[in-house]
């Protein structure tokens, strides 16, 4: 197996002279969803998938070759796909409540957080997960939890 791969640039898109062979990459489906639909669900997804989405970042840091890490790739965009059948099952209302919100709102999460607050609620009650932002000084209340977290 080389190191590198040779490829063509045509206007703006990169194609592989190759192609990936079907045992290398089986097919795996495509999570399908905007950008709204995946921020509202990242801090479930980043607890969700901690473990798989973990191993394919040691693996990223291991190889510059993308193809070393496919197997860990279709791990994270399987545990991806199956929390989002989860969360259709189960808080569809909320979560669907939740995106428009940001996606009316250009993404801005503080417009969002009576909808957030009811969606986190749902995910919890049925799935058991908790919204966790990472590198939350200790002791200190995270913004989605405080009552009024604009200061006027």
């Amino acid at each position: 197996m080389t190191t590198h791969r040779e490829g063509v640039f045509v206007e703006g898109l990169w194609v592989e002279k190759e192609g990936l062979s079907s045992d290398v990459a089986p097919p795996v489906p495509e999570v399908g969803c905007t950008s709204a639909p995946l921020e509202s669900m990242s801090f479930h997804f980043a607890s969700y998938c901690k473990a798989y989405s973990e191993d394919y970042m040691l693996c990223k840091n291991e190889s510059q070759d993308p193809r070393h890490c496919l197997k860990e790739g279709r791990k994270v965009t399987r545990c991806a796909l199956d929390l989002i059948r989860k969360l259709k099952e189960n808080c569809d209302k909320e979560w669907t409540r939740h995106w428009e919100c940001l996606d009316v709102n250009n993404h801005q999460l503080f417009q969002c957080r009576k909808e957030e607050r009811e969606f986190n609620d749902c995910v919890f009650k049925k799935l058991g997960l908790t919204k966790t932002i990472p590198d939350t000084p200790e002791g200190q209340t995270p913004i989605h939890l405080k009552e009024k977290p604009l200061y006027k």
